[in-house]
């Protein structure tokens, strides 16, 4: 009995295992890099479905930030969006903070990050690692983990880039550096 039990559980997670690799080398650019979708120079139709892919309204969440304040995405719409789940055991989300910090000082963009606070230690590890590094856009918590589970959240880091219409215009999965932020950025209406 043991064994059969064993066999599907094996059987189970490989055919899981398959189905990830599957997805996720479709979805990888042609350099490599984990980006689920990219601005291009093709125009992409403008729909109202909510979603989570390029060319999809980015769907609405409310979060309490660090400091107690209720934000939702909605809120910002007119705007363009920067939204980052991250975790501080996270090593490349770690990396990329300080560019999102520069990427918020240097553009009008509203950088939302999202962290991942259901998979941390304590609160207070986000807490002073935010106040300690002086970052200084908002922090919001997914205590939880609804607003990930919205976002189908797999990888850490992952950023959504959005327009002031609240469509979804390119996709990172992995960590970013400032270049990119600002490339694509600058491709946002």
């Amino acid at each position: 009995m043991r064994k059969v039990i064993f066999g599907v559980l094996l059987i189970a997670m490989i055919s899981y295992a398959l189905f990830e690799y599957i997805s996720t080398q479709s979805n990888q650019s042609e350099t490599g890099n984990p980006v689920v979708s990219s601005n291009t120079d093709i125009d992409i139709e403008e729909t109202n479905v909510v979603g989570i892919q390029r060319g999809n309204v980015a769907p609405d969440f409310s979060l309490e930030t660090l400091e107690g304040e209720d934000l939702s995405l909605s809120d910002f719409k007119g705007k363009k969006v920067f939204l980052n789940f991250w975790a501080t055991w996270c090593p490349p989300c770690r990396a990329e903070m300080p560019d999102i910090q520069k990427f918020s000082e240097d553009e009008d963009v509203v950088v939302l990050a999202i962290n991942l606070t259901h998979t941390e230690d304590s609160l207070t590890t986000v807490e002073n690692f935010i106040q300690d590094r002086a970052f200084t856009f908002p922090v919001l918590k997914d205590e939880n983990g609804d607003v990930a589970e919205l976002y189908r959240v797999q990888a850490y880091p992952t950023s959504y880039m959005i327009d002031s219409k609240g469509t979804i215009q390119y996709v990172a999965l992995g960590a970013m550096n400032y270049d990119l932020m600002i490339r694509e950025f600058e491709k946002l209406k």
